[in-house]
């Protein structure tokens, strides 16, 4: 008797979802090296990504969060948590990183990510797919879902809008060699921009990680965090002392000693705040 033909395993059919063609590209490279895949859909926007998970039905979705007009959780709101593929979301801002972490119900990539960051990722999917765990998925994802919203989880006919409250940083996810560094924005002193890092001042410690002063700013608690330069932003309960020096120049000195610039432009707010919160 001839023996029998053991047929390889399916392949995982991914559809990679990213506004941007650098973030979209790289995903779709780093899935060419693995033989068990096959990238059956590209889509630029949240609009096309809904379409492409109705019509192509994939295994696996990598979900970029930050789109404009039709976010990530909005595609999951619009196909619905029990309709859902398998997600791994890629953001650049940590929230949502964490949020979907805590859910245990999907990776996340946090950009700029590691070819090991994206292979575990990958093994997670694998191993998710693979235990036809589905239903704890689905309710997993609509308890992500009910957090970012705060409204009902039941999946939603159509893209609706997101909650208006505002939510604020609370952790930021920092990637480091073989491991992520959680850090509590409620322990940073000050943060300073680096070109294109910024480096979270923590004690003796400083943590860098691949976001603009803008972007944080607009993430930090206003009560909390204030920006004093272009690049500075200070935790205000901290400020110790505003300092005038020669030439009309401003500096702030903080209880932990440190002394940082005061940009002119930023002056006046800055005094007005701590009028506010002495």
């Amino acid at each position: 008797m001839k023996g029998h033909v053991v047929s390889p395993p399916p392949r995982l059919r991914v559809l990679v979802v990213d506004d941007e063609p650098l973030g979209r590209r790289r995903v779709v490279e780093l899935l060419a090296l693995e033989a068990d895949v096959e990238v059956v859909g590209i889509a630029a926007d949240g609009s096309a990504a809904i379409d492409a998970i109705r019509t192509l039905t994939p295994d696996v979705v990598f979900l970029d969060v930050q789109m404009p007009r039709i976010s990530g959780l909005d595609v999951v709101r619009a196909i619905g948590a029990a309709s859902m593929p398998a997600t791994v979301f890629v953001t650049a801002h940590d929230q949502y990183a964490l949020n979907a972490f805590d859910s245990a119900a999907v990776d996340y990539l946090v950009k700029p990510f590691k070819d090991d960051r994206f292979e575990a990722a990958l093994n997670r999917v694998r191993r998710r797919v693979a235990s036809d765990n589905r239903e704890r998925i689905h309710e997993q994802l609509l308890e992500l879902l009910g957090r970012e919203s705060g409204a009902s989880t039941a999946p939603a006919p159509a893209v609706t809008a997101p909650a208006n409250k505002p939510t604020y940083l609370k952790r930021i996810a920092v990637e480091m060699p073989g491991r992520m560094r959680i850090v509590q924005v409620s322990q940073i002193e000050y943060i300073s921009a680096s070109g294109p890092y910024a480096e979270l001042h923590v004690g003796s410690h400083r943590y860098v990680i691949r976001e603009s002063m803008q972007q944080l700013e607009e993430q930090l608690d206003p009560e909390r965090f204030v920006r004093i330069h272009r690049s500075a932003i200070v935790r205000l309960d901290l400020v110790e002392t505003l300092l005038r020096t020669e030439g009309s120049e401003y500096h702030v000195q903080l209880k932990t000693g440190v002394t940082l610039r005061v940009a002119r432009s930023r002056r006046e707010q800055l005094e007005q705040v701590l009028g506010r919160s002495r």
